[in-house]
């Protein structure tokens, strides 16, 4: 190995990126408007959502219910016929329809336990989730405030007290921001990566290589750091500019430890995106693998869904990955302010992965490499 031989052959593949304005455009749009959009894109609350009313009961204690619906949560609510509601439904006019029986206010003072009816339009995903919820805590807080003026409200023996550690206000713009970074580090150095290595065979000048005094190790480990290189700068750029400026995420931990843990990352996925690009004949076929590859590395990884919800088997394949302790990594430092002496078995299993991966890419190379002699 000879440092300066990788050296040159480094920056020649970054002047080459350099002309690359496509390439650019989606590195530079990747790191800037995908995270911003992603982490501010979807209400992290119930926003304006169309509903309807159905009342039988014309009591004061149903207009009381209907009244406790206003924006920025809801629309003002709809007072239909029951005849009405079916069909708005059907039209997508209403997300919710809540029905209220008669003698509704009557059988609450009594004591009974009169059951509302709320229907929900699943096909607006978000709103029906989270507006169930508002709905039932809402009906369940005014009729609570209107029993209380008629009979003694008994006080529970127990209190819950909550106390949320990392994200106080449960904002989630937050997590979508760091995790939506995570993800475009991974990949943007898969598709850099792997276009450098396409780009040489399919405009032919891998063969200049070839008959130049250099190795397939030199040649390999000029293309990790490179391109490594690009992807750490601009994710960089994104921490402090994009996640800390524009979205005012507060980092808890140490960026510098973070950022090493992102070189490390980008050690072990650089070299996973080399072995794709030696069995990949064309951008083409590289795109496809791509996808194969990313979709369960992000998806699995932890970063949408919590690992402890996934089936053990999953949990158990995907430590193989090196997103599985990259998420684990992110969180560790940038929202619990964890040291080193915390995450060191992430930053070991990436080291370990790398390697893994670098010295079966480099067996793969040195193969592709004869072949084409």
């Amino acid at each position: 190995m000879r440092p300066a031989t990788i050296l040159h052959l480094g920056v020649k593949e970054l002047w080459s990126l350099a002309r690359d304005p496509v390439m650019l455009v989606l590195i530079a749009f990747g790191f800037t408007a995908t995270v911003y959009s992603a982490a501010t894109a979807i209400p992290e609350t119930l926003n304006k959502a169309p509903i309807a009313v159905v009342d039988y009961d014309q009591s004061p204690l149903s207009e009381r219910i209907t009244g406790a619906f206003y924006p920025p949560q809801f629309l003002p609510p709809e007072r239909i016929t029951p005849a009405e509601m079916d069909a708005r439904m059907d039209a997508g006019r209403d997300t919710f329809a809540l029905v209220i029986p008669p003698d509704f206010q009557r059988d609450v003072l009594a004591g009974r336990s009169p059951a509302l009816q709320l229907n929900v339009d699943a096909t607006r995903m978000s709103q029906a989730f989270n507006g169930s919820g508002y709905v039932r805590n809402i009906v369940n807080l005014e009729v609570q405030a209107f029993v209380q003026r008629y009979r003694a409200n008994a006080q529970t023996p127990v209190e819950l007290e909550v106390r949320v550690v990392s994200n106080p206000n449960l904002t989630k713009s937050w997590f979508q921001a760091v995790m939506k970074l995570a993800d475009m580090i991974t990949m943007l150095a898969i598709v850099v990566t792997g276009a450098a290595l396409i780009r040489e065979r399919e405009r032919g000048t891998i063969e200049h290589l070839l008959v130049m005094p250099v190795t397939p190790f030199e040649i390999m480990t000029s293309k990790v750091w490179s391109m490594g290189l690009v992807v750490l700068v601009a994710s960089s750029f994104s921490l402090f500019v994009v996640v800390r400026g524009l979205l005012s995420v507060p980092l808890q931990g140490s960026i510098p430890l973070f950022l090493c843990g992102v070189a490390v990352h980008l050690f072990a996925v650089t070299s996973i995106s080399i072995l794709m690009g030696t069995f990949a004949r064309s951008m083409a076929q590289f795109g496809l693998l791509m996808m194969l590859v990313l979709l369960p590395l992000q998806v699995l990884s932890g970063s949408v869904t919590p690992r402890e919800s996934m089936p053990e088997w999953v949990q158990t394949v995907m430590l193989v990955a090196p997103n599985t302790h990259f998420v684990m990594l992110a969180q560790g430092i940038l929202y619990r302010g964890a040291d080193i002496s915390v995450v060191w078995p992430q930053f070991l299993a990436l080291i370990l992965i790398g390697t893994t991966f670098f010295g079966v890419a480099l067996v793969r190379f040195r193969k592709t490499i004869g072949t084409m002699n």
